[in-house]
This record gives C-alpha cells, structure tokens and sequence, in this order.
C-alpha cells in the first residue's frame, strides 16, 4: 500500500504542475480556454488572478514533492498537510468557481489523503 499511495501523491502533484502551467502560462491561449471554459476577452480579463490560483497550485504541487522526497518522521504530515490544503482548495472552489472542481482537484486529493493514512497506519 505504500507504494500505491507514493504514485496517487506523485500523481496529485503532476496534476496540480499541470493546473499552474495551464494557468499561468497558457490561460489565454487556445488549450488555456479550453481548460477554463473562457472566450478570448474574458480570458484576458482573468489572466492575472489566473496566474495568481497558478501560483498558488504551484505550491501545492512542491508541498506533495516535499513530503515524496522527505524522510519520515516529516514525510508522513507533510504530505496529510498538503493534501487537506488540495481537499479543502477542491471544495472551496466547487462552491464557488466550478463544480466540476469537486472531481478534478478535491475527489483526488481525498482519495489520496485516504491511501496516505491507510498506508501509514
């Protein structure tokens, strides 16, 4: 079981370098407004705070790494930390931005925060 929870958090942290790259670098683009759902006007209008949730994905990403790289005791809370922090972003953001947030972002992350504490314990 370990090992299947080491490739989901590797995999929740791929995804969330995918959602800071697709926001930061390509919000305006063609597969930036497909990724967002957004026209070309309003993608311009929303570049910014785009690259700000970028940003802010770009640090949930590191934090999963941190906690795939770090050595026990620290590997374990750091990466229950840092995916209560996505599960908690999923659910904010499927109340208020997008539904389908709940299965992108936060169903991941709690089907991964579920393999880390299964595995630990």
């Amino acid at each position: 079981m370990p090992l299947t929870a080491d490739i989901l958090v590797a995999l929740v942290a791929l995804l969330h370098a995918y959602i800071l790259v697709m926001e930061m670098f390509l919000w305006e683009k063609d597969i930036g407004r497909r990724f967002s759902g957004f026209d070309a006007k309003t993608a311009r209008t929303t570049a910014t705070m785009a690259a700000n949730q970028g940003l802010y994905n770009g640090f949930l990403a590191a934090g999963l790494v941190w906690g795939l790289v770090a050595d026990d005791p620290i590997a374990f809370p750091v990466r229950v930390f840092f995916l209560v922090c996505v599960v908690v972003a999923g659910l904010y953001g499927a109340a208020t931005a997008n539904r389908r947030i709940l299965f992108a972002q936060a169903l991941p992350g709690a089907l991964t925060l579920s393999a880390v504490l299964v595995a630990h314990y």
